[in-house]
């Protein structure tokens, strides 16, 4: 991606300075990659990261707290973006078909690949929802004699629908916690396991938590208006109730992907 068709993402990012939701309860530190991808964190991992938006007022504000805008405004970087415009509809679809939260699935390919569908990660997971090949097998996608799993990932409905029925396994293993279920995602549900049933305690992983939970927090208000308006009439309502049983989101790295 040029740095021209990049720059959108960049200008909108700082819009995310005046972004503020009650629920999120975190801080959200970013910065955009000379690929024009953007990177999500929950704390300031090195110098590129700048804070974007935070639930704590300053300390010399007389304000009782950030003054709330519009959560438009961060639907509004997803909808300037055009890695993500080109997906949105493949989010949609898996959202629906293996119910789980727009608004989750946009807040975890956010983190895991900032909507980079080519992104291959130094464990070898691939594209949008950063999906270990090993995994893949496990759901039943097998090599291809030209085709194999790996390259078959890069597809992005293929990508999309083999980590959203991950995904949605992992949180009907821990239905009162999605927090564990991503963190299961990102780290493996071993990992999870052997931690008691609690978040392992790996720093990338406990970042990772809280950067899909906090920018959950801030874009379902606006996702669920914007794909609500977009559905036809008679499915507002089965929309409305898409998200029923997935309480807040969860994680993902690429540790041991144990399923």
């Amino acid at each position: 991606m040029s740095s021209s068709a990049y720059r959108p993402l960049v200008a909108f990012l700082g819009l995310l300075v005046l972004l503020w939701q009650p629920a999120a309860q975190a801080d959200v530190w970013a910065y955009v990659d000379d690929k024009g991808v953007p990177h999500f964190a929950a704390e300031q991992l090195d110098e590129r990261y700048a804070l974007y938006f935070t639930d704590q007022a300053p300390e010399d504000s007389t304000r009782a707290g950030p003054v709330p805008m519009a959560p438009t405004r961060l639907h509004a970087f997803f909808e300037i973006s055009p890695d993500y415009k080109a997906v949105r509809h493949l989010l949609r679809e898996a959202a629906r078909e293996h119910d789980i939260d727009y608004a989750l699935l946009q807040a975890l390919i956010a983190t895991e690949s900032g909507f980079d569908a080519t992104a291959v990660s130094p464990k070898g997971a691939v594209g949008l929802m950063q999906v270990m090949p090993a995994t893949a097998r496990g759901y039943g996608l097998e090599d291809q004699r030209r085709r194999p799993v790996a390259r078959q990932l890069a597809d992005a409905r293929t990508n999309i629908q083999v980590g959203s029925r991950h995904l949605r396994r992992l949180l009907s293993k821990f239905p009162e916690r999605p927090d564990l279920a991503l963190a299961a995602y990102n780290a493996g549900l071993m990992a999870v396991r052997r931690a008691g049933n609690q978040v392992p305690p790996y720093r990338e992983t406990q970042n990772y938590v809280r950067t899909v939970l906090a920018l959950h927090a801030v874009l379902k208000p606006a996702a669920d208006k914007t794909i609500a308006r977009s559905l036809p009439q008679s499915e507002r309502a089965d929309f409305a109730r898409l998200d029923d049983d997935v309480a807040e989101p969860g994680p993902a790295l690429k540790r041991d992907k144990s399923y």
